[in-house]
This record gives C-alpha cells, sequence and structure tokens, in this order.
C-alpha cells in the first residue's frame, strides 16, 4: 500500500495546487476521448449500416460476382449460372435478386434523391421483414412498391403522404405506387430503399437484362450442411462467382467499407490524431509539473527518496488525468451519440466493448505521455541546487 499510495497521494496534490492547469489538462483528455468515441462510433455505423440489407436477406447461400466490390457496387452475372444450383439434390430454392440504384422523386417538393430499388419474386420471401413478407401478394400488383420509412427525411413524409392518399411518385422517371412502408434503414451507400417485384423492377429500368441479375439467393432443405453444399456448388458452378454463406456476405460487405472505401481509413486516421493531440497535452502538463517541482523533487532525493518513487508520481499523475477526462468524455459522447443518430439516422450503439476499448485507449495514451515526461526527472539532481 505505501509503494502506491504516497506517491499517488503526492502525484494528486500537485494536480490539484494549479487548478487551471488541471482543468486545461483535463479538457484535453476530453476532447481526445470525445474524438476517439466519436470516430469508432461512426465506424461501427458505418459496419452496421452496411450489414443492414444483407442482414435481413433470407437465404443460405448467395451468388455474388467476384468483380462485385460490394452489394451496392454489383456486378452483372447470368441468371443461368443461379439455376445451375438447382441441380444440388440439397438445393431447395434459387431466386434472382435484382439491385440498382435510381433517382425517386419527392411527392411533395419533386426533388429527386437516389436510394436503392430492390427487385425480386415476391412470393419467394427474400427479405426477413415482416411487412414485406406480408404484402408479398400486393407487390404482384403492376408498378407498385413498398419504402423504407427509415429512409432520409429528404425523400418526404411518406407513411403521412400515404395516409392522405398521396402514392404516386416516380422512380427512374418512371411513375409508380407507393402501396406501404416497411422498416430496413439508409447506409453510406445508399440514403433510402425501396423493394418491388422483379417484373416492376423490369419496368423501372428498361434496359435491364431479365437474365443478367446482381445477387443469387439459395435456399437449402433443412438439416443438410452449408459448408458441404457450398464446396460441392464451388466445384459445379463457373469460377467468376463467390459463394458466400450469410456470415460471409456479412463479412464481405464489412471489409468493402474498411479496406477498399477511403471512408473506413479516414475514421480509423482521426482515431489516431485524437490519441496524438491528447498524448501531447498530458505529456506537456506532466513535463511542465516535473519541471516546475524539480528543486522540490531533488529535496526529496537528497532526504532518501529513490527515483522509482518519483516515477510512480508522474505516472500517478497520467492515471488521475486518464480518469478525470475519461468520465465526462464518456458521458459527453452518449449525448453526441444520440445527436448523430438523429441526424445521420444511421445506429451508433454505446456498448461497454467500446467504452472498455476507449478507456483502454485513453489509459495507454497517459500511460505513453507520462513515460516520455519521466525523461525530466534526472534534472532533479541535488548538487544542482547548490
Amino acid at each position: 500500500m505505501t509503494y502506491l499510495y504516497f506517491p499517488a497521494r503526492l502525484a494528486w496534490r500537485q494536480l490539484v495546487h494549479d487548478r487551471t492547469k488541471l482543468i486545461a489538462a483535463t479538457c484535453g483528455v476530453l476532447f481526445a476521448c470525445v474524438l476517439v468515441f466519436m470516430q469508432l462510433g461512426f465506424k461501427d455505423s458505418l459496419y452496421a449500416s452496411a450489414a443492414s440489407a444483407p442482414s435481413r436477406l433470407s437465404g443460405d447461400l448467395f451468388l455474388m460476382h467476384k468483380q462485385s466490390e460490394a452489394m451496392w457496387r454489383p456486378v452483372d452475372f447470368k441468371r443461368s449460372e443461379l439455376m445451375r444450383a438447382l441441380g444440388h439434390p440439397a438445393v431447395a430454392e434459387a431466386s434472382p435478386l435484382y439491385i440498382a440504384l435510381a433517382p425517386f422523386k419527392n411527392i411533395e417538393t419533386e426533388v429527386k434523391r437516389t436510394l436503392m430499388v430492390y427487385g425480386f419474386n415476391p412470393d419467394a420471401q427474400l427479405f426477413d421483414i415482416d411487412n414485406v413478407s406480408n404484402m408479398h401478394g400486393e407487390l404482384h400488383l403492376k408498378d407498385t412498391v413498398l419504402f423504407d420509412e427509415y429512409s432520409r427525411p429528404e425523400f418526404g413524409p411518406i407513411r403521412q403522404l400515404l395516409e392522405a392518399g398521396q402514392n404516386v411518385t416516380e422512380i427512374n422517371d418512371y411513375k409508380l405506387k407507393i402501396i406501404g412502408t416497411f422498416q430496413l434503414g439508409v447506409s453510406f451507400a445508399a440514403d433510402g430503399n425501396v423493394v418491388t417485384s422483379d417484373l416492376n423492377f423490369m419496368r423501372i429500368f428498361p434496359n435491364k437484362n431479365p437474365g443478367d441479375i446482381e445477387l443469387g439467393v439459395i435456399k437449402l432443405h433443412p438439416g443438410v450442411s452449408i459448408k458441404q453444399v457450398q464446396t460441392e456448388l464451388s466445384s459445379l458452378l463457373n469460377e467468376f462467382v463467390n459463394i458466400f454463406t450469410f456470415e460471409e456476405l456479412l463479412e464481405y460487405e464489412k471489409l468493402y467499407w474498411s479496406n477498399t472505401a477511403p471512408i473506413g481509413f479516414i475514421f480509423g486516421f482521426g482515431t489516431v490524431m485524437g490519441l496524438v493531440v491528447g498524448l501531447v497535452i498530458v505529456y506537456q502538463i506532466l513535463f511542465t509539473d516535473i519541471a516546475n517541482y524539480r528543486n522540490e523533487f531533488a529535496t526529496l532525493k537528497a532526504m532518501g527518496y529513490q527515483h522509482g518513487y518519483f516515477i510512480r508520481v508522474v505516472f500517478a499523475s497520467a492515471f488521475f488525468l486518464a480518469i478525470l477526462g475519461f468520465i465526462p468524455g464518456f458521458i459527453l459522447s452518449v449525448g453526441l451519440y444520440h445527436l448523430a443518430e438523429s441526424q445521420i439516422f444511421m445506429p451508433m450503439p454505446m456498448s461497454f466493448s467500446k467504452v472498455m476499448t476507449v478507456f483502454f485507449f485513453i489509459l495507454s495514451m497517459c500511460a505513453t505521455a507520462s513515460f516520455l515526461a519521466i525523461r525530466k526527472l534526472k534534472d532533479a539532481n541535488p548538487a544542482d541546487m547548490f
């Protein structure tokens, strides 16, 4: 207890002796903490939104062209390739999913904004979304779509407009009716979503070849090994087609944003810069404290205190700064998370693992700063006092 208690008590008294400097140091750590929280929050939101559509797909295996970077940037492949999978005895269904971006006209303002359009056979039940499944019969009707009510508000108050009987709009300059809503969510790739039947999809995109598809969804018979069927289909289908399991498809989408898209690097770089800024501020505070109390440290050394005692004092100061900056930084970040969610319409969960990760980052940042500052302790030489 003596080994840690007395250095920690001295460190605390040094910090509170100059309240202005303590507040400045705490604000520096708080700033770094908030910046790291926000960068990680946006990064997690990016990954969560990237997986919003594929995570709601109902299937066991998924076919995608190997040149497709992600679902929102697909490369077509022949529908006949998907149909070949039906030759495997374990395959129960094989359904194509058509995906494309198109301008959507706001019913009120008539301003156009791009969203994602998904087309499929409504009877195939490719999306595990209640409203989409419940209205599969209505989707068979000509020129009908379902609108994602979690889309950005720039598309208009669709639910209120539907209740008022205003449901006619245009997608890709093609007139159609919105017959209901569903809940999916926006992403960094698309500000909104609509689903429709495969036939209506071809009407919206008249130049689209029905034989070219963006994604193939395969459902297997119950009880079969998904991995085994995946391996067997790999040898059956052409090599230019990727065959993903559900988990692999989600991971593929996340890897695009983390490794290929520049925005993943930007968020990671922002996290590092936040820690660097905090490290510099804490280092300056600790370095200044050591310089200001150099004569006092030299006196204690002359009285018999070992060099390790002063090292513990510096590290204790860094620990106190980490705690004092992290607590208000965490509270402020929770409020900023709620504010960001209300503006970007994407989830930003404050998970326990994220809290512990940021606390470890801040603690490591302060420890690194103290490690750099302890070199100044060598100047506290008792001989220099005379």
